[in-house]
């Protein structure tokens, strides 16, 4: 029977084509028709609304995704976003990484750290017409002119401190909205389980599948007495959302219809072919290089020193995903020709153009000048930049760079170092101590001074300090130096220097603060050589991206900006797929494959916690009987309604779907029809991640955490039974 309904499921890839999208909410009435085909009865006008349940239950993280789960504030994520919460709590004497950890009471949740933000998505309005409004012909006057409006249109949407409000561009500049967040402050550390259940399969299982990952963790956002965000204080209590999602704790079966919420950070779709083929030829490749390097030396060292691997841990699994994508990246555009699938639709769209002679016929061409412009400069300031990525001096720019930015009025000062910005940089540089070691920092920064020396874009300035052209001076002691006489690594010293004028950077003997000011000039420099070339972008893309859009609705095809870090919506269905010849991948996994997995050596290393409990098979109610639906119905047509589904008889563990994600969905919640959460998205199959370029249906495949696997580490695991409490449980 198992063959059978693989076969029945595989044919249902053939529909996911309608599955692409990474939806604006305001664009949900427009797609009613395709979510209501895909089982989603949710109406689209209440997805549509961020004021209404589920929408206003989701929240960012700034680099992932999570959503609130309780009326006092509980958040569940990803283990991999929350990654440096756990870091930051992790001591020699306690290691919160190795062991896991769980809040019995709220009394004892620690602070996930200074940097540690909720944002809560309020409003989001379209404020082109304000953005565009006596836009300057003059290209740096023109990018100017963007970020002054947008400046103007920040200051008024801040006027409660309480909130953080942006404002992004849409289709490449083509529209602008203001996106208005409630900010929480106060972030802590609730339950976690040990890496080797969050992380089980580690880089090695990353973009594959199956899986069998336990990537979930809980937070809990804490506010003032008055309910109001409040930086971390003891006397704080846990906010109270004005909706938190119900969770569905029978899951789904193979066939349903699913949606996700979050916030994706960037894809390309729209991107011309020649920027895939600086990004594949030149960009990727070049960047992995360097990942590569890294890591291996951070794991050499941490095998060394413990201090050292956790310190560097949340670093780590940050740089090991990215190095795994962007390999993915490279194999996905040999294994499928991507370049010539996008040269193909570019040569179609521009026959189309044709037959258009009201439309710029060189739309393209006039691009792709700039591109390679852009392009240029990126290659040749690539390795001044990386020169600079020593954390003492990123923060001595930094530091330098707001004392500057402090000569001029607030309106005027550049995004980062307004008084609005204040804050964050103060919580960055704190946050330092926590993932900073002397002798990791400087071999990291001598790697890249080595690349820099091995290529022929040199700067004076970077040179001279430095003495690099003296061949008798080791560059390795010089380093030794700026190290042993910085003030820097002090805390203290370096939030001292948030109050300093321009003038005692510009006399300090610190090393590094010295180097700072003698490279200011040439980064500003740089600064604004890029900001005139964004000003003549930000009319060139526009333009090309108006036209491909009649292009995209006259050809009846989905109409969506590319990600940028803003509230999106992707609908799909739960479904595994070919992945090759003769391998067709099922939609879930189950506890089995934990066990048949585990080697007892890192990263499959499963706790024996969880071994008993599989051994001794307490699945409690969270055994699953069939995955799959009752046969009769559509299957029906092909096979005997007398066929039952093959028993599952466990505790699913991951499942795939077809809902289209990328980086930033981490930790977004996977709801089912009626908006219930069912399950957290946590990464994509191998063979999908090209999708940041291309959305192929047949293979394009989010992978996700079952929410019955993470109930039943819970109850039977763990026992957070002070957790399963706080948790609106729902069955079918």
């Amino acid at each position: 029977m198992r063959i059978a309904l693989v076969a029945a499921l595989a044919l249902t890839s053939g529909i996911a084509a309608a599955d692409e999208g990474q939806w604006q909410p305001y664009q949900m009435p427009s797609i009613a028709d395709k979510l209501s085909e895909r089982g989603i009865d949710i109406p689209a006008e209440q997805l549509a609304d961020l004021t209404r349940y589920p929408m206003n239950a989701v929240v960012g993280l700034g680099y992932c995704t999570a959503s609130f789960v309780s009326p006092q504030g509980l958040v569940v994520t990803n283990h991999h976003c929350a990654y440096k919460a756990i870091q930051y709590n992790t001591k020699t004497e306690h290691n919160y990484l190795e062991q896991g950890f769980l809040a019995t009471s709220m009394d004892k949740e620690p602070s996930a750290g200074p940097n540690e933000r909720l944002y809560i998505t309020e409003a989001v309005t379209d404020v082109t017409a304000s953005i565009m409004k006596d836009l300057s012909q003059d290209p740096l006057t023109r990018y100017e002119d963007i970020q002054n409006h947008s400046k103007a249109l920040i200051k008024s949407c801040e006027a409660d401190d309480n909130y953080r409000c942006n404002v992004r561009s849409f289709h490449n500049g083509l529209e602008y909205y203001l996106i208005k967040q409630l900010m929480i402050r106060d972030v802590r550390l609730v339950y976690a389980p040990p890496k080797s259940i969050g992380g089980f399969g580690g880089d090695i299982d990353n973009y594959e599948y199956p899986r069998h990952s336990g990537d979930f963790a809980f937070l809990r956002a804490y506010v003032g007495k008055d309910g109001q965000p409040a930086a971390y204080s003891d006397d704080n209590i846990p906010y109270k959302p004005k909706s938190y999602l119900k969770v569905n704790a029978d899951g789904v079966k193979a066939g349903d219809g699913v949606f996700i919420a979050g916030y994706p950070g960037s894809t390309s779709r729209y991107n011309l072919t020649s920027e895939l083929k600086f990004a594949s030829h030149w960009l990727y490749p070049t960047q992995a290089k360097r990942y590569q390097l890294q890591i291996d030396t951070i794991t050499a060292m941490g095998q060394q020193d413990a201090d050292i691997a956790i310190k560097y841990a949340g670093n780590m699994a940050s740089m090991a995903n990215r190095m795994k994508k962007l390999n993915g990246l490279l194999a996905g555009f040999k294994a499928t020709d991507i370049v010539g699938i996008k040269q193909s639709r570019e040569d179609n769209f521009l026959a189309w153009l044709k037959q258009n002679p009201d439309l710029n016929q060189n739309l393209i061409a006039e691009l792709d000048v700039l591109l390679a412009q852009q392009q240029q400069a990126f290659q040749s300031n690539y390795y001044f930049t990386n020169a600079q990525s020593s954390t003492l001096l990123s923060a001595a720019n930094n530091l330098y760079r707001l004392a500057k930015e402090k000569q001029k009025p607030d309106a005027e000062r550049e995004q980062g170092y307004q008084e609005r910005d204040i804050a964050m940089l103060s919580s960055r540089l704190k946050r330092i101590d926590s993932s900073f070691d002397v002798k990791v920092d400087k071999t990291l920064w001598l790697q890249d001074l080595m690349a820099y020396l091995g290529q022929s874009n040199r700067v004076a300035a970077l040179d001279q300090m430095l003495d690099i052209n003296n061949k008798d001076r080791d560059l390795a002691v010089k380093l030794d130096g700026l190290y042993s006489l910085t003030t820097l690594t002090d805390q203290a010293q370096r939030l001292a220097w948030m109050d300093a004028d321009a003038n005692a950077f510009e006399t300090s003997t610190d090393p590094f603060i010295r180097l700072a000011v003698a490279l200011y000039d040439t980064n500003m420099a740089q600064e604004k050589s890029e900001k005139i070339l964004d000003g003549k972008l930000s009319s060139a893309r526009p333009d090309y991206m108006a036209a491909v859009i009649k292009y995209y609705k006259a050809n009846n095809w989905p109409v969506y900006p590319d990600a940028n870090g803003t509230l999106r919506i992707s609908y799909g269905m739960v479904d595994g797929y070919q992945s090759r010849d003769a391998l067709y991948k099922q939609p879930f996994t189950r506890l089995d494959g934990i066990v048949a997995k585990n080697t007892g050596v890192e990263p499959y290393n499963a706790p024996q916690k969880l071994l008993e409990a599989i051994a001794e098979q307490r699945l409690g109610d969270h055994e699953v009987k069939s995955v799959y639906q009752d046969p009769r119905g559509w299957i029906c047509r092909l096979f005997s309604c007398l066929d039952k589904p093959e028993e599952f008889n466990s505790v699913p563990v991951n499942f795939l779907s077809s809902v289209d994600t990328t980086g930033g969905n981490s930790g977004s919640p996977i709801f089912n029809g009626k908006g219930e959460l069912v399950g957290l998205n946590f990464d994509s199959t191998y063979e999908a991640i090209t999708k940041d370029w291309f959305f192929n249906p047949t293979i394009t495949r989010a992978v996700h955490v079952d929410i019955r696997y993470i109930l039943w580490m819970m109850d039977e695991v763990d026992h957070a039974d002070n957790l399963i409490q706080e948790l609106d449980l729902v069955r079918n």
